[in-house]
């Protein structure tokens, strides 16, 4: 099958044919015609299988036809992350360049200014975060019974950073003869919830089971000391196989603690975390994308909105607390059909975090083997022998270890400053205490 035969315009068909796509993934083949039949949807699909343009082609096509109005955006994209709303922006510019579309892009972390001048204008495609558009709502500057087609992207996400009441309300405020699309990784209760409460006899499309990680994608486990972690990772960086990573990391400190210690080793690195300017997270992404450093450090912020072709690597410096990100993680690299690997560094503390993402996956982590000791000389181990046997055999004391340590909520790096409790992880036993495996002998899935 190929994208003509989803029933696309020629204009679009051209643009998609000048960047490079010739067959659609599946969640393309099934979505594209029923949203062009005017149908809601339901999309479960894993990052990197397409998604976004199972909804922007068709998207394109729909609104070829009409005119905006000032104030009274057409259509609406509701994204969790500053970073996945300008992907999608992206996605937009690079297929719509033959249809004449307006656009605005309402995120934080900019000036109001020009989204303002912009939506007076009148705009076919807004794509907005859930904060930003609120904002705008209630001072007037938007208004929102003129909008045709709703798509609400990455629903998990949204969900577990607490924008679900944000999404029902701006919903209320869409006309009722919507044409709305939900995509989402997995789908949790609340989600199955929304999605009966505001679609119309949606198409359901699953080309994943829920939360299962790209076949493409070789993952590793590396169990290591806390104070291993950055040796065990410049080793990484260091090996042959090795083109380019993202590493992510739990703490916005550790992330900016990261990047200037692999400078110091000579790495090209950059860093991407909730501290800095949105206009300075773009300017890093950009000398990631174009081959200015192959090394690009990240908080969650980062983990949905990384959109690069050819990431050889994702490295997981600090296990993730939450199940559901470690799935679009390693999600930014294997993509568009091309082999990657995931490396997670595990410490004895990430046990029940480890845990959690097998459970989630349904597939276990192969672990690596403690490594075998040196034979030592036979003479030397019958003295061993026979002084150990004179001894008596002293009492085993029970193992005692400190609760692993979590950030403070200040520390933590959720995007669009929404802080989570993590569970905390106690009394959990040493795997081994051998020195650490090279990353190469640990087993793959």
């Amino acid at each position: 099958m190929t994208f003509a035969d989803l029933g696309l315009s020629d204009q679009l068909l051209r643009a998609v044919d000048e960047s490079g796509y010739s067959e659609p993934t599946p969640i393309q083949r099934g979505a594209i015609p029923s949203v062009l039949m005017g149908r809601d949807l339901i999309g479960i699909a894993q990052t990197g299988t397409g998604k976004t343009a199972s909804f922007v082609l068709p998207m394109i096509d729909i609104l070829a036809h009409g005119r905006s109005r000032a104030l009274m955006p057409r259509s609406l994209i509701l994204e969790p992350t500053r970073e996945l709303a300008a992907q999608v922006s992206e996605n937009f510019e690079k297929y719509g360049k033959y249809n004449k579309l307006s656009m605005a892009l309402l995120i934080g972390g900019v000036q109001m200014g020009d989204q303002v001048k912009a939506l007076e204008k009148g705009v076919d495609v807004l794509i907005a975060t859930p904060g930003r558009l609120m904002d705008l709502f209630q001072r007037g500057k938007i208004l929102l019974n003129g909008c045709e087609l709703l798509v609400i992207d990455e629903a998990d996400r949204m969900l577990d950073m607490g924008f679900i009441p944000d999404i029902e309300e701006i919903c209320s405020k869409l006309p009722k003869n919507r044409q709305t699309l939900l995509f989402s990784a997995t789908m949790p209760p609340p989600i199955q919830k929304l999605a009966a409460k505001f679609l119309n006899e949606p198409k359901r499309i699953e080309v994943a089971r829920p939360a299962t990680a790209n076949v493409n994608i070789e993952q590793r486990l590396i169990n290591v000391r806390a104070d291993k972690k950055r040796e065990v990772l410049r080793d990484i960086l260091r090996h042959e196989e090795f083109k380019n990573a993202i590493v992510f990391s739990n703490r916005k400190s550790t992330v900016r603690e990261l990047a200037t210690s692999l400078k110091r080793s000579g790495f090209a690195v950059g860093q991407i975390q909730g501290d800095m300017d949105q206009s300075d997270r773009i300017a890093e992404f950009d000398r990631f994308k174009n081959d200015e450093i192959n090394v690009l450090v990240a908080s969650d912020v980062a983990a949905r909105g990384l959109d690069v072709k050819g990431v050889s690597h994702v490295i997981n410096f600090d296990v993730p607390w939450q199940p559901d990100d470690y799935i679009h993680r390693i999600g930014r690299t294997g993509r568009a059909g091309m082999k990657g690997i995931a490396i997670t560094l595990a410490t004895r503390e990430d046990a029940e975090a480890v845990s959690a993402i097998e459970k989630l996956t349904g597939v276990k982590f192969a672990r690596a083997d403690e490594p075998k000791k040196e034979e030592a000389d036979p003479a030397e181990s019958k003295r061993s022998e026979k002084k150990s046997s004179d001894k008596k055999p002293a009492e085993k004391k029970p193992i005692r270890t400190k609760r692993a340590e979590r950030p403070r909520p200040e520390e933590r790096d959720l995007p669009e400053e929404r802080q989570e409790r993590s569970p905390v992880v106690e009394d959990i036993q040493p795997d081994w205490n051998g020195p650490l495996p090279s990353f190469l002998s640990v087993g793959a899935l």
